[in-house]
Order: structure tokens, then sequence, then C-alpha cells
């Protein structure tokens, strides 16, 4: 399987957040609102539709396919680029994000009741990846799902 890492950037974020969410179905919605508020107070509400709908989708897919909490991260570059991280803790990458980015987005058979969420992500974002974390001291493995907006 081929997991991909973030790219290592020209210069360190600018600045960084952390939100914790439990298993809760209302996640999604706390996250978009925090995404709001982090972006207006950076000068950055252009990129506000594109990474709501991002974040909402990795932190979506987190509550459906794990039974723990999951943390969101938001790292601003500059003025002009976000990445959006979410962990969880189920190791899984799910398809498509276990494959390397590429254009390509495979059709999601009509009668299907799920897989269009990442599908969204890897069209609309710029770059994206995920891989698999190993325990640490605290017996939290679980993977981590990241795509950037600019």
């Amino acid at each position: 399987m081929a997991t991909v890492s973030p790219p290592e950037c020209e210069a360190p974020p600018t600045w960084a957040y952390a939100l914790q969410l439990p298993h809760d179905a209302r996640a999604a919605r706390i996250a978009r609102v925090t995404l709001r508020a982090v972006l207006a107070g950076h000068g950055m509400a252009q990129l506000q539709e594109p990474a709501e709908l991002l974040a909402s989708e990795l932190v979506t897919n987190a509550y459906r396919h794990s039974t723990g909490p999951a943390t969101l991260r938001l790292r601003g570059f500059g003025g002009s680029r976000l990445r959006v991280s979410v962990w969880d803790t189920n190791p899984h990458i799910p398809p498509p994000f276990d494959r390397r980015p590429d254009r390509r987005v495979h059709p999601v058979p009509a009668d299907a009741t799920g897989g269009r969420g990442l599908l969204l992500v890897r069209h609309y974002a710029d770059t994206w990846g995920g891989y698999p974390l190993g325990d640490d001291l605290f017996g939290r493995g679980g993977k981590l799902l990241w795509c950037e907006v600019a």
C-alpha cells in the first residue's frame, strides 16, 4: 500500500491549531465552526468554502469509520495555504487515500450508500495523502489523513 506523507514545506507553518473531537455525530459541525473562526482570524476567509468541505469530509470519515476520538489539526503556511489533517483511531487507510495522488476521480456506483466523501477531498484539494501511525506511549495508533488547499 502506498502512503503519502505531507510534503515538506519551504518554511514552517506560521500557525497551527488542534481540536480534540469526541466520537460524536456533531463533530463535523464543530470542526466547521472552528475552521471558520480560525480562517477569519488569520485573514484567510477566501479559503473558507473549500476548507470547510475538506475538513467536514475528513472528520465525518473519522466518525463513521472509527470508534474513538479524532483530532482536527489546521496549519497555515503564509497567507494563502492551509493544511487540514484528521487523526483517528482506525489504522486502515481508505480508498482513494491508499494510492498516490493523481487527478483521476473514479466514479462511485449510483446505488452505493457511501464512498463519495474522500473522493470529494481528493478532487478539491491541491494535494492530499494519508498514512498509518504506529502505537505511541499511550497506546494510540490509528491514521492521519491530510489535504492542502491554497
